[in-house]
This record gives structure tokens, C-alpha cells and sequence, in this order.
């Protein structure tokens, strides 16, 4: 057996060492295997009856860092053969077809899009709206391939209000977030729901009285712990397809569903401003 298929032959070897809680989330994993690789630290242990404390430990116990690396490991031994077409960044495709590829291409996009208006709650967007309305200042929050879509989220909003912010670095933004207060909101956008640096800013957020509204794929995540408000992408990303595109795709809509519903909500003001910046801009075209 080869190297990157190890993983489940070492639960399977180590399976005799481990306490009660870990053999019933080595079962789970060793049987539902390509469930895992789609499923948070907090869906892991709920499907097994235990704590997100109790998972990490069990990753630990593997000589993994963490969850996020016990996936990406999982993932590994479940590739086949490298002769074999691999996952793409935006989904599986079954044929060396160029033109049966560009389809396929195109309804993983449009299924993302699809789950995602299916997953969206009218009243979660509402409430979010009126929150964006009342706040002082609205921050924009991401990590990594996130942090793009937070910046997409700050320029769009910024032809409407001067209220959006974003910060890049994860020091700043914790920095940031006990510096606000509830007049403010802020945006958290992890797909996961589950890095660190996301989790730790929400945490402070929350801390100093601000509205904090996620933008996940998860229902139950470490992040929705400190979330006022949640909205959910529908998009499958496995632990190799980090950034996938349907993934962006799917925040994507979610900030335009919020721009247009702010825009329509506040149409006098945002046309004006609307105008404004655009006539900013306009001896910078040729």
C-alpha cells in the first residue's frame, strides 16, 4: 500500500490503543470516509456523539497538526492512481473531453449557485441588511482565498457607502476587533468556518459588543459559536481544492444578494452615491 494511502491502515492498526471516544470516530471515518472529507470539525464530532475537542485529540493522537490536515491526509489515500483524472479545483471531471470538460465545468458552477440560493433565508438576509443599516462601521473579514472575497465585498460596497473596511493582515483584524462596538458589524467569510485566526477575530468581536455575520458552508462550525447572523455557500470543496472556484462563486452571490437588497433598501442615498464615485473615476478611462 502506498504512502499517501496510510492514513485509514493506521487508525485501522492503531485501532486496539485507542479510548472509547476515539474508536467511535474511527469507525465513523473508516466507514464513511468520503463523507469526512466534506464535513466540519463540529458535523465530525456531532455524527459521532462527541465533542470538537474530542476529534482534535483523536488528529493528535494520529500525529496529525489538526483536523484540516487529517482531511488533506484522508484525501491523499483516497486518490486512486496518479494515472487517474484527479479532482479539479472546481469539482470532479469524468471525461478527456475538452468540450464535455467545459460543461461539466460550467453545472458544477451553476449547481454551487443553485444550492446556494436554495440555502439562503430570506429573514437572515433581511436581518443582516438591517444590521449593515444601523452599523457605525462594517468590516470585512477573510483568510487566505476568503480574504479576496472580502476585499470584492469591501469594493462593491464602497460605491455606496463609506462605511466598508477591510483589513488584510489577521493581526490587524484582531487588532480591530477590540476596537469596535455594537454599532459596528463585521463579516466573517471562512468556508470552513473553522480557521484559527477567523475564529479568534469573531471571538474578540463579540467580546466588544460588535454583530458578527458569517459567511460559511458549514450550519455548525467553531465560527457560528459567535455569529449573530449566518449565511450558508453551497459549494463541495475537498481538503485539496482549496479556493476552489465554486466555492468563490457561491460568496460571491451571497454579497451581491446583500449589495442589491442594501441598494433597493436605500436607493436614494446609494444612487447618489453610486453617482459620486463613479464620476471620481471617470478621468481615469480613456
Amino acid at each position: 500500500m502506498s504512502q499517501a494511502s496510510s492514513l485509514l491502515l493506521d487508525i485501522q492498526l492503531s485501532y486496539n490503543q485507542f479510548t472509547k471516544t476515539e474508536k467511535k470516530i474511527a469507525d465513523f471515518v473508516i466507514n464513511n470516509g468520503d463523507q469526512v472529507l466534506f464535513m466540519s470539525i463540529t458535523d465530525l464530532a456531532d455524527a459521532c456523539q462527541v465533542a470538537d475537542a474530542s476529534v482534535h485529540r483523536f488528529c493528535r493522537t494520529m500525529g496529525l497538526k489538526g483536523y484540516q490536515e487529517f482531511k488533506m491526509k484522508l484525501s491523499l489515500g483516497m486518490i486512486p492512481d496518479e494515472n487517474v483524472a484527479r479532482e479539479s479545483d472546481a469539482g470532479n471531471l469524468q471525461s478527456n473531453s475538452k468540450e464535455s470538460d467545459f460543461d461539466q465545468i460550467l453545472q458544477i458552477h451553476i449547481s454551487a449557485l443553485k444550492e446556494t440560493h436554495m440555502l439562503l433565508q430570506k429573514d437572515e438576509v433581511e436581518k443582516t441588511v438591517a444590521m449593515m443599516e444601523e452599523a457605525d462601521n462594517i468590516y470585512f473579514f477573510g483568510i487566505g482565498d476568503s480574504l479576496l472575497t472580502a476585499q470584492e465585498a469591501r469594493n462593491k460596497f464602497l460605491r455606496i457607502t463609506n462605511k466598508v473596511r477591510c483589513l488584510a493582515d489577521p493581526h490587524m483584524q484582531a487588532m480591530a476587533a477590540s476596537m469596535v462596538g455594537h454599532k459596528d458589524i463585521i463579516f466573517i467569510i471562512s468556508y470552513s468556518g473553522a480557521t484559527k485566526d477567523n475564529v479568534y477575530v469573531a471571538k474578540i468581536a463579540k467580546e466588544s459588543g460588535a454583530k458578527v455575520v458569517g459567511i460559511s458552508r458549514f450550519l455548525k462550525s467553531p465560527l457560528t459559536a459567535y455569529t449573530d447572523t449566518l449565511l450558508l455557500c453551497g459549494s463541495n470543496e475537498g481538503p485539496l481544492d482549496g479556493g476552489s472556484m465554486g466555492a468563490k462563486l457561491s460568496q460571491l452571490y451571497i454579497i451581491d444578494v446583500l449589495f442589491q437588497e442594501y441598494y433597493r433598501r436605500n436607493r436614494g442615498v446609494s444612487v447618489e452615491n453610486n453617482r459620486r464615485t463613479s464620476h471620481a473615476v471617470v478621468d481615469k478611462l480613456f
